[in-house]
């Protein structure tokens, strides 16, 4: 599936992905691939990213990674997905 993380200063991440997760209002939540459609407001929390991550080095700096994934800080946003893309509105 297709993931693009937006931030207000700049789009922080695009590519394909295995999976997502991200820290909904009501809990954290994972997405795979051929997920139903949702919308959901994010709250303080990690977004995971798992897959061949490659991070443009401009960006690199704002996510952390290890061999369990990579993860992005995030205050608050919006998650979209529709037809296998997420897209993450990120604060």
């Amino acid at each position: 599936m297709y993931l693009e993380i937006v931030s207000p200063e700049a789009t922080l991440f695009s590519g394909e992905v295995t999976s997502v997760t991200v820290p909904g209002v009501n809990g954290e939540f994972e997405m795979l691939e051929n997920h139903a459609p949702i919308v959901s407001v994010l709250k303080e929390g990690h977004v995971k990213i798992m897959g061949n991550v490659q991070l443009e080095e401009e960006v690199e700096d704002k996510f952390t990674s290890s061999d369990k994934g990579v993860w992005l800080a995030i205050n608050s946003g919006t998650i979209e997905m529709k037809d296998n893309k997420v897209i993450v509105l990120a604060d």
